[in-house]
């Protein structure tokens, strides 16, 4: 049979595991799930139009994508498209097929301008070059075996400062979000994000399953959240830093540091084994805080982009 590529759907349980298996084969450091695949589509913003797809053969998934629009961006027609194929099922036609479905789809609903992130590698950066996209800035992933590695030890805040959980804010996480807004606002990125929907945010991140609220440390001043570590989890053995930062006013201070040496001894006593994280490759601070840390550089990606015209 030939390779067919289709959206997934997200109620049959087969497509969910077929897309996270496929993730999880072509990106093993990024922490993905089923759930989290399923709720992921269900849950996204209405203005994103985000819609997965599978590329299937002989009733198997061999491939995917994420597809979407950058619905909080200032600028208008910028949309997304990140394709992974099996390891062992590529030569199939699965990731053409999968690009060209996605430009479709994107190109109907206005986008002008499309970014891509491909793994650092020949035969990847080729692919890329041949379907009309130039490459741009890049980001590392780093993993920390929490199992045998050697944490810096815990240190005490400072006169000050306390440090808290996501969970003691359960009944008002808004500070949360403005924290994680400020921050997010300041990554080096190709694309500029207006990140002011709370509603947006608590769907998508706040009540996210993948989401530690135990394990996502906080540090507080003045009663006000200003620096924190957002922990992500798989229910099993592998955590991820979703976002650390600190909010400008309290930078300088080490306070990123410390709340994420907090959550990262808090997940090795839980039993989690592995710690995974993304930096861009221009972002030098938080590279050199997590190689304090015992992060080592695992892959590289590189983001692409192609203008639709």
């Amino acid at each position: 049979m030939t390779v067919i590529v289709r959206p997934l759907r997200p109620e049959v349980r087969a497509d969910v595991e077929g897309f996270s298996r496929v993730r999880h084969r072509a990106l093993p450091f990024f922490v993905v799930t089923p759930d989290s695949i399923t709720y992921d589509v269900t849950h996204m913003h209405p203005d994103a139009h985000y819609r997965p797809l599978v590329a299937e053969k002989d009733g198997e998934v061999i491939g995917t994508a994420q597809v979407g629009l950058v619905h909080d961006s200032p600028e208008p027609g910028q949309g997304y498209v990140n394709v992974y194929v099996d390891p062992a099922r590529t030569r199939r036609g699965a990731g053409t097929l999968l690009v060209r479905t996605a430009e479709e789809y994107l190109s109907e609903r206005g986008a002008t301008r499309l970014f891509a992130w491909i793994l650092d590698a020949p035969g990847n950066r080729a692919f890329a070059e041949r379907h009309g996209y130039r490459e741009g800035r890049s980001a590392h992933f780093l993993r920390l075996d929490l199992a045998n590695g050697t944490l810096p030890a815990l240190q005490a805040p400072p006169p000050g400062v306390e440090l808290r959980t996501a969970a003691d804010f359960a009944d008002d996480p808004r500070p949360l979000f403005e924290l994680d807004a400020e921050t997010a606002s300041d990554e080096p990125s190709d694309v500029a994000y207006e990140f002011t929907d709370y509603e947006a945010w608590l769907e998508e991140t706040w009540n996210h399953p993948l989401l530690s609220r135990e394990l996502t440390s906080v540090a507080v001043v003045d009663g006000r959240p200003a620096a924190f570590t957002l922990a992500r989890t798989d229910g099993g053995t592998r955590y991820t830093s979703g976002m650390t930062g600190t909010a400008r006013a309290f930078r300088g201070r080490g306070l990123a540091k410390l709340a994420k040496n907090d959550s990262l001894h808090r997940a090795r006593a839980a039993g989690l084994t592995e710690a995974f994280t993304g930096n861009d490759t221009g972002n030098g601070p938080m590279l050199a805080i997590n190689k304090w840390f015992g992060y080592e550089i695992c892959a590289t990606e590189v983001r692409h982009v192609r203008e639709l015209g």
